[in-house]
């Protein structure tokens, strides 16, 4: 089998319906795909409906929720096709988006992982939220896109059309070499769900694996189909998992001064939630702080390990300045100008 398009589900038999036909659609009539549904013990109708209506999909069932980072490291335990694509079961594919994907990294061996443009299923001519056109990532640990600068989403007008080394792909539609999924142990279980792909990313860039966009294929997200964008827990496990993604990856001689700053930046972040009265986000930054900090100590092993692994320092999809000053100082909120503004 040559590709493997695996969706993790938990209680999203109205996802499955609704998008699952499209994926279907536009992805069996490729030689040599195969469709996998790997169900996290849902306790809705997703069993029964896969049964009845999607034969043509093979089931991988787990026997709890193990969340988005462990859930798919089970379920390509069981997968032995060359390529998986983890795709969201919110994505809507477009017609034709397998080929240049699939052609990309087979004629790029240097790249482990890759993905398509991601635009927004509610506004399809802008790009979605997580992923757009490639993530970079800055100093300090903020991610944003080719077209997404904090919460400044472009409008597509082919300005990104072009393929490029990224820093990291978006869970909801990750193309990724098995072998290199597996060399690195997958996703860390402990993040449970929200940057465990940049962090495994990080880990394919420290090894001199490279992390591509491949703008000529195209999918649709919804987003927000889990956790939507106000949820204290998903403000909490961004903030946490985002400190222990730090710890892990940076180079010794980055990581306290950034840490030092971080720890003020996310002061800051907390301080802005309780100006607007969003209480919950509050305690959730400290809560993430606090998690982290007592948990320090048991990534400390994983930190010198991958510090050992690493052959290089310097990434594609960098920017070693704070996005934080260029779009809240600067007011620079568009990826082309950062990036001019980076070059210059």
């Amino acid at each position: 089998m040559k590709l493997s398009i695996v969706i993790l589900n938990w209680n999203g038999s109205r996802m499955m319906r609704q998008y699952l036909p499209s994926v279907l659609r536009h992805s069996l009539c490729v030689e040599g795909v195969e469709v996998v549904v790997a169900d996290n013990a849902s306790t809705d109708d997703s069993l029964p409906l896969l049964r009845r209506d999607f034969p043509e999909v093979r089931l991988i069932l787990l026997d709890r929720n193990y969340g988005f980072a462990e859930g798919y490291n089970r379920a390509l335990q069981e997968v032995g096709s060359e390529y998986a694509l983890l795709l969201n079961s919110d994505v809507e594919p477009a017609a034709g988006w397998l080929p240049p994907l699939l052609h990309f990294m087979d004629t790029h061996p240097q790249v482990a992982a890759c993905q398509p443009k991601v635009r927004s299923l509610k506004e399809r001519t802008r790009f979605e939220f997580a992923g757009a056109c490639g993530g970079w990532i800055d100093a300090y640990g903020y991610p944003f896109c080719r077209g997404r600068v904090m919460d400044v989403v472009e409008e597509d007008r082919g300005q990104y059309d072009t393929s490029a080394e990224i820093f990291w792909a978006t869970g909801a539609a990750l193309l990724v070499r098995t072998a290199d999924f597996r060399a690195l142990g997958g996703f860390d279980a402990r993040f449970f769900a929200h940057m465990e792909e940049i962090d495994f990313c990080w880990r394919l860039n420290s090894r001199g694996r490279r992390v591509a966009c491949v703008p000529q294929s195209t999918v649709y997200h919804l987003g927000g189909g889990t956790l939507n964008k106000t949820n204290p827990r998903k403000t909490y496990l961004n903030f946490r998992n985002n400190l222990w993604m730090l710890y892990k990856n940076l180079p010794p001689a980055r990581l306290r001064p950034v840490m030092r700053v971080r720890l003020l930046l996310d002061c800051l972040a907390a301080m802005a939630f309780l100006a607007q009265g969003k209480w919950g986000d509050f305690r959730a930054v400290l809560r993430a702080r606090r998690d982290y900090r007592r948990s320090k100590p048991s990534f400390r092993p994983d930190r010198e390990r991958l510090q050992q692994a690493a052959t290089c320092a310097e990434w594609p999809g960098y920017y070693p300045k704070s996005l934080i000053v260029a779009y809240y100082l600067k007011r620079i909120t568009t990826f082309g100008k950062l990036f001019a503004r980076t070059s210059s």
